[in-house]
């Protein structure tokens, strides 16, 4: 009897312990998205293939979005994995769904519409829409302008938003979407009189215009608008908190602003005149010392392209060149540089290119330890223009004004100084025109992301190939995007 007393009492025991076992785990709370992504390990964030939000060059993954969500990644210490979705639908609709992505960095207005499929983090940039239209042709300059166009826009677009919202207003206004083109494919169809007007953002704008000369901004369609991050809607923001804290310390630490002066800070330097110039010159000039340029860099462990964007400021990839001041050939150099890298002929397009070559390598090992890349290259590059001594006082007026002086976003707003009585009386090398290098850095990142682009094609997805679409860069008849030297 004892026995099965003594086993009933166990037995209890066992069912109130397992009772309060499963009590507790039904309670229990589930993982938030953030702990689930911490638990994975990886970061899965959908995208758009286009120059301002992710591609691939021959360093891998590169763009705006890439760049600011693998810093992201990074802080959590999170593998990245990148999707791309064909057209903004697939985006939102791939959002959020088991096993798939959670996070969506791809150049996204909030809207109305939107708001009923994603949440939105804070804003990173604020841009503008505008009406494109073609150089030549009437200019729109209101709303009513627009009856009676061909319009062509995004589908799912934020713009298709705004063109709707207007039609309520305009019941004449006609507009046609479309998931098989991007922003460049809408450009250059302005460009070509293929439609007569579409409606970008002016961030997208300002990096492709360069490339169609005939494109022009008719106005204004509305206030600015915010680029934000997009995560799955629900009460869970765990996630999106985390964004929000890392976009707050992204713009407290200069991080964002140095990404937005690599991408957008250098795009209205060529103009339309300087950007039809360099179309032209890039297929009836380059050819002539391409493989001059790609066998120097291979020797030199440079990207050919950054070299040759360098012959072109320099003498318009001209090697009869010669300036006022005794610079001589295709890469403008001095005979002190030439004698030195052992060039003895100026005027041979080879030997200068292989001078100067060696040239940027020489100056760029001369540089701080503490300069690294991309800002290493930017300074080379200044140093190359201006010479290593007057850079270096420019570093040291930089730090005196509280700047950072190993980055260029800095170094570059108190270069000009050298020109002025009162700071360059205080360095040690004088006088100097600190503009130039400036501009020289900015000329040459804006022909190495034309070369960039042209060279390596980015848009041959399926739905662009099926469509018959003319794609600049994988056509070759303009230049196209992006992306500075690492």
């Amino acid at each position: 009897m004892f026995a099965q007393s003594a086993f009933r009492t166990r037995y209890a025991h066992w069912l109130s312990a397992i009772g309060i076992l499963l009590l507790l785990g039904g309670c229990a709370e589930e993982p938030s998205a953030l702990e689930r992504v911490q638990a994975e390990g990886v970061l899965r964030v959908i995208t758009r293939n286009s120059p301002a939000t992710y591609f691939q060059d021959r360093n891998g993954e590169t763009g705006f979005e890439y760049e600011l969500v693998k810093r992201f990644a990074d802080d959590l210490d999170l593998e990245l994995q990148i999707e791309t979705a064909d057209n903004l639908d697939e985006l939102f609709a791939r959002l959020g769904k088991p096993g798939g992505p959670v996070l969506a960095a791809a150049g996204l207005v909030e809207s109305d519409g939107r708001q009923q499929v994603a949440r939105f983090s804070t804003p990173y940039l604020e841009v503008t829409p505008q009406i494109i239209y073609r150089n030549g042709q009437q200019r729109p300059t209101r709303p009513d302008d627009l009856l009676d166009k061909r319009i062509l826009v995004l589908k799912g677009s934020s713009h298709a938003e705004q063109l709707a919202a207007l039609k309520v207003e305009f019941p004449g206004l006609n507009y046609e979407e479309s998931a098989a083109v991007e922003v460049v494919d809408l450009l250059r169809m302005v460009d070509e009189g293929q439609i007569d007007l579409t409606l970008v953002d002016s961030n997208e704008l300002a990096m492709n215009q360069v490339y169609f000369p005939n494109v022009r901004v008719a106005f204004d369609l509305g206030d600015s608008q915010s680029l934000a991050w997009a995560v799955a809607p629900g009460e869970d923001t765990s996630l999106l908190d985390e964004v929000n804290a890392f976009l707050q310390r992204a713009q407290q630490n200069g991080s964002l602003q140095r990404l937005k002066e690599r991408y957008y800070g250098h795009v209205d330097v060529l103009g339309y005149v300087g950007a039809y110039t360099f179309a032209k010159h890039l297929q009836q000039r380059l050819p002539r010392y391409e493989k001059h340029f790609r066998q120097a860099a291979q020797v030199q462990g440079l990207d050919w392209r950054l070299l040759a964007a360098m012959g072109y400021q320099e003498s318009l990839w001209q090697p009869s060149a010669t300036s006022k001041t005794g610079v001589r050939g295709l890469m403008m150099l001095t005979l002190r540089t030439a004698q030195a890298m052992g060039v003895s002929n100026r005027l041979d397009p080879k030997q200068s290119i292989d001078g100067g070559a060696k040239y940027i390598v020489h100056v760029k090992e001369l540089l701080p330890e503490s300069i690294q890349e991309p800002d290493r290259t930017w300074f080379a590059l200044a140093a190359y223009n201006v010479g290593g001594g007057h850079l270096e006082d420019a570093r040291k007026l930089t730090e005196a004004e509280g700047l950072n002086p190993d980055k260029w976003l800095d170094v570059q707003k108190i270069l000009p100084r050298l020109s002025q009585k009162q700071w360059y009386s205080k360095t040690r090398y004088g006088y100097a025109r600190g503009g130039e290098p400036v501009h020289f850095v900015r000329n040459i990142r804006r022909y190495y992301d034309i070369l960039t682009w042209v060279t390596q094609p980015q848009l041959e997805g399926s739905q662009v190939a099926e469509s018959g679409l003319h794609v600049p860069g994988v056509n070759k008849t303009l230049p196209q995007e992006d992306t500075p030297p690492l």
